[in-house]
């Protein structure tokens, strides 16, 4: 049987804030159960009360609005070492809902354990802290990638930062990078129709930044890539902030 640890919530936490040993030691301790999905099951739907925060261990995960019209908006992917649901700090009822992008696993740990260890070490409260601050940073930036970049730009953009993200989590696999995400999803996460991404693939698929199998676009060329989006990767805060309350 697999092994498995949070280690991939401290490294991401690590990468922004300083963390001390005992405190990552308590957080690596925290108690959890597993919760396995496949491809487009709900982790939770909008409106449902939940008492538990779920952190990615591996897969992805989006979060989605749904419109009156039955239209999905996704408003965010996760990546391995995200808490996908940090909300659960301060809010209990969720607004939108969760599904898995592509087979995942979660770690579930009750919310009430995290935060009694915030609230006994600074650093981690920080860094939870910070981390909902970078999540809203995020959300910015997507609302100006669909508000005032063209289709091409929009896809070069979602490309770099998914694969920076993932990158930053250790996955990087060499020269090419995956992304299994079909068209309909693209075009929900930026506001186009399938046919509109579809055709945008094919036009970067046409300059070799790209290659479209099935459902999974390896990127060829992310230099390329960051050069047509303008990508500015800022946003994301990868640095380590020592800031303290």
């Amino acid at each position: 049987m697999e092994y498995v640890t949070l280690q991939r919530l401290v490294t991401k936490l690590r990468r922004r804030s300083t963390i001390d040993l005992a405190s990552e030691n308590s957080l690596l301790n925290l108690p959890f159960t597993l919760k396995k999905l496949s491809r487009s099951d709900y982790l939770f739907r909008s409106g449902e009360t939940i008492s538990v925060t779920y952190v990615l261990l591996s897969g992805f995960t989006f979060r989605q609005k749904v419109a009156g019209d039955g239209g999905r908006q996704i408003v965010a992917i996760q990546v391995p070492g995200d808490i996908v649901n940090i909300q659960s700090l301060q809010l209990n009822m969720y607004d939108h809902s969760v599904q898995a992008l592509s087979d995942a696993t979660i770690a579930v740990i009750p919310t009430s354990a995290l935060l009694v260890l915030a609230q006994s070490h600074d650093e981690i409260m920080f860094a939870l802290w910070l981390d909902t601050f970078v999540d809203a940073s995020i959300a910015w930036e997507w609302i100006t990638n669909i508000g005032r970049r063209n289709a091409r730009i929009r896809l070069a953009h979602l490309l770099c930062e998914i694969t920076l993200r993932v990158e930053m989590a250790g996955f990087h696999t060499g020269a090419t990078h995956k992304l299994a995400m079909t068209s309909e999803d693209i075009g929900d996460a930026l506001g186009l129709t399938p046919v509109h991404v579809t055709r945008v693939i094919k036009e970067l698929m046409r300059v070799g930044l790209i290659l479209r199998e099935r459902r999974s676009i390896s990127i060829l060329d992310i230099n390329g890539l960051r050069t047509l989006a303008d990508f500015n990767q800022a946003y994301l805060h990868l640095q380590n902030i020592n800031h303290r309350i």
